[in-house]
């Protein structure tokens, strides 16, 4: 009986410690995990970040802000761009590579803006923004605006016309036409009047009056005002202002009412033309004749061509060239 305990005691003694051996052993073949693979994948990834970070710290353009020059008056600002770190690291993680074609840019807009400035005449776009604009002044010349419409149709150019108000009162189809392109639509006041000469409440009078026509036949009412020949004073600017709009000169004249030659007139200005440019022209024959060669030489230099609308935006654009 006594040696029977025994050697269960003993048995179950052996089979602790065969268990023990069994539980704490490590067979040869068997990897035990690291952690190396997760530092070198952190490693790989600091060092992406630390690459976007660079990159945008070398590739940001700050904003402009809209400024009243001493010459040119009134100048829209421009917006800023920067990278855009968290979302372009989320584009590269998946590949753990910088790539620049994978860095995301966004706009920062300037801290003053054209509508924060006071009432001033407007000249020229920003010098920043590869961007020029047509200004067309109409108040005759109705057999030259079909041919000139063609043109800007083909070419996939909208121009700003500024409509005197009598004009839209005789040629409200012509109008429409002009507006159904997709044309931006300006006031030119009603009567062509020297607005210098004008009190205040006349001109109030006129800039209303052509609103108004303008309201009825196209229904909308325009946000820049042109002042026919280029003639105005600051009471002009303030009362255009008091009614919503901003008064609109321009940087580049064609002088097409003189008649010049086409090619001549063509040359001259765009030899003149920069970023920012407004280009005024009207409804005459050089015009017609030679506003196909003016439009491809300004694309051949790499300017864009919007409304004024499109030229006093503070969003970027990109030359093309």
């Amino acid at each position: 009986m006594k040696r029977t305990l025994l050697f269960v005691s003993m048995s179950y003694v052996a089979l602790i410690v065969f268990l023990l051996e069994v539980i704490t052993q490590t067979p040869s073949d068997t990897k035990i995990p690291t952690s190396s693979n997760h530092m070198t994948q952190e490693a790989e990834n600091e060092v992406l970040m630390e690459n976007i970070q660079n990159f945008a710290h070398n590739n940001k353009i700050e904003p402009i802000d809209a400024q009243i020059d001493r010459i040119w008056k009134a100048i829209p600002g421009y917006n800023g761009i920067e990278v855009d770190i968290e979302k372009s690291y989320l584009n590269m993680l998946t590949t753990d590579t910088f790539t620049e074609e994978q860095i995301v840019y966004q706009e920062t807009p300037p801290n003053i803006h054209l509508k924060d400035l006071s009432p001033s005449p407007i000249y020229k776009g920003n010098s920043e923004k590869p961007m020029v604009t047509l200004l067309i002044n109409v108040a005759w010349g109705n057999e030259f605006i079909p041919p000139i419409l063609d043109i800007l149709k083909k070419q996939e150019v909208q121009a700003t016309f500024f409509f005197d108000g009598s004009w839209v009162k005789e040629n409200p189809g012509l109008a429409k036409t002009i507006y159904k392109d997709h044309h931006e639509i300006g006031n030119h006041a009603y009567s062509h009047p020297d607005l210098n000469t004008y009190s205040k409440a006349q001109t109030t009078k006129e800039l209303k009056k052509t609103n108004a026509i303008i309201k009825k036949t196209l229904g909308l009412k325009p946000l820049w005002f042109a002042p026919p020949s280029g003639s105005f004073k600051q009471d002009t600017v303030d009362v255009a202002n008091e009614l919503g709009m901003m008064t609109i000169l321009w940087t580049v004249d064609t002088v097409d009412w003189k008649k010049p030659e086409s090619a001549a007139m063509v040359a001259r200005v765009i030899s003149k033309i920069e970023n920012g440019s407004m280009i005024l022209m009207h409804p005459t024959q050089p015009t017609a004749q030679g506003l196909n060669q003016m439009i491809n030489s300004i694309k051949e230099k790499g300017y864009q061509i919007g409304t004024v609308s499109d030229l006093m935006s503070e969003k970027r654009i990109t030359k093309n060239r």
